[in-house]
């Protein structure tokens, strides 16, 4: 009777510890190098942002292997997605998306779409800020598109690509406003910001992580921002403004809202376990004192979504795209 019982006590521990060896074995993590693919330029938005995580990774030493960021930018981001979308089932590449996850395949043809990926996580919104030289006399949106419309289409509205987030919301407000605007593309948000600062455009609706810098500086104006609510940052950025004191352009007679998608996805057929895993690491980037303050440099929307809430905000997002584009003709016949 005791050896019986011995063996059945010996049996239980063999497959609780069996168990828990089955466990760890199914536990995904990295085995190389990760791949983390930008579809635009490293200066704009989504490349800060990429090497900002990618920085919080190394040094807090969150992933047992190295992770570098690489920009594919050409085809208006159509290279890093379609990139990735041929590495099926390879959960050593993500991707930082943004708005060109829809616009591009819209105004391009290029064979992508969302439903091609694995999404991981929004970790954030970006928003998007309405500005002008700081050495002009303008105050407030109706000022300068008052100047706008006295210009005959004359003034220069600069932006990242073309028919991408930049310019659907220069046409929104020229539908809103019926000013006209020549619209100028550049490859990424830093360089608008540059030649906006340089006079040789007039104006531009770049992300606040863009112009941060040049709005400290005293060289350019921001006129409202394209959310709902005023952006919940009260520290002082240039003399005594902080970003809570820039108005919404709502308020200012422009009824547009615009935000765009910081999230990270990977390659179509990637496990769960590994989705489960980069949901791990992100979630511990969010906590770390350099992530809280990009957001507050940048005055990020810090909304976070993951698995069928994120995959519901693209399905309706993608849908929006799709109704702005077909009203500013810029679909792809």
């Amino acid at each position: 009777m005791r050896t019986k019982k011995l063996g059945i006590a010996f049996a239980a521990v063999l497959s609780t510890a069996f168990a828990g060896w089955s466990a760890s074995v199914q536990a995904w993590e990295p085995t190389k190098t990760v791949e983390f693919i930008v579809p635009a330029g490293i200066g704009g938005g989504a490349g800060q942002m990429a090497q900002l995580i990618q920085g919080v990774i190394q040094k807090h030493k969150l992933m047992p292997t190295s992770m570098v960021v690489i920009s594919k930018k050409g085809g208006s981001g159509a290279e890093g997605f379609l990139y990735v979308k041929h590495a099926k089932g390879d959960p050593h590449k993500i991707i930082i998306t943004l708005s060109n996850l829809f616009t591009t395949p819209m105004a391009t043809g290029s064979p992508f779409s969302w439903q091609d990926y694995t999404p991981i996580a929004m970790m954030a919104l970006d928003e998007f800020v309405f500005w002008v030289n700081a050495k002009t006399p303008y105050m407030t949106p109706n000022e300068y598109i008052k100047a706008v419309k006295a210009a005959g289409g004359k003034m220069k509205m600069g932006g990242t690509g073309s028919k991408q987030e930049d310019q659907i919301i220069t046409a929104a407000v020229e539908q809103i406003t019926g000013a006209k605007f020549t619209y100028v593309p550049y490859s990424g948000g830093g360089t608008v910001c540059t030649q906006l600062v340089g006079g040789h455009i007039d104006s531009s609706v770049n992300n606040p992580v863009e112009c941060v810098g040049h709005w400290r500086a005293g060289s350019v104006r921001p006129l409202c921002v394209f959310d709902e609510n005023k952006m919940p940052y009260p520290d002082k950025i240039a003399g005594d403004k902080s970003w809570e004191d820039v108005p919404t352009c709502k308020s200012q007679g422009l009824d547009i809202e615009y935000l765009m998608l910081r999230g990270i996805m990977t390659a179509p057929g990637v496990s769960q376990d590994a989705v489960d895993y980069y949901i791990g690491v992100l979630k511990k980037v969010r906590e770390t004192p350099e992530w809280k303050e990009y957001m507050k440099k940048g005055a990020f929307n810090q909304s976070f979504m993951t698995g069928a809430e994120f995959k519901q905000w693209l399905a309706k997002t993608a849908e929006r795209h799709h109704a702005l584009m077909e009203k500013a003709g810029f679909l792809k016949k």
